[in-house]
């Protein structure tokens, strides 16, 4: 279900950044908009910091991959366009498992995310659950 850029580790070298050029190229935005969006894109699991993204874009716009428009939002250059496309197979949606593991992994994975934030989060969403459940057990009758 990740990209394959969250699967190897966004946080290695460069992957902060080509995250960010994949972001940009979709439009423009501010730092706080690609944190917040980098948030929800992981189910709240990294926010990065604003001390790691606003280094990042000046350095985008030293580099001539964009520039800072007037109301503070970052936009690619066609330089940064280039850049940013040779990165677009990482970000192919969706990604599909491979095997029937991957997909019982991935499950797993979501149950797991779902225990930690509690009943009293999930309770808005018992019927839906109890749908998927009642589905689930069809599959294996």
């Amino acid at each position: 279900m990740w990209p394959t850029i969250f699967r190897g580790g966004i946080r290695k070298k460069g992957g902060l950044r080509i995250l960010v050029l994949q972001m940009l190229q979709e439009s423009p935005k501010n730092g706080a908009e690609i944190m917040d969006e980098i948030e929800r894109m992981t189910w709240g699991w990294w926010r990065p910091s604003p001390g790691s993204i606003y280094p990042l874009l000046s350095s985008l716009v030293e580099e001539g991959l964009a520039i800072k428009l007037s109301d503070g939002r970052y936009k690619l250059t066609d330089k940064g366009i280039a850049e940013a496309s040779e990165y677009s197979e990482l970000f192919s949606w969706p990604i599909k498992p491979r095997t029937m593991d991957d997909i019982l992994n991935e499950m797993e994975s979501y149950i797991s995310y779902m225990e930690d934030m509690g009943k009293d989060k999930i309770m808005q969403y018992k019927n839906r659950i109890e749908e998927i459940r009642t589905r689930l057990g069809r599959l294996i009758e």
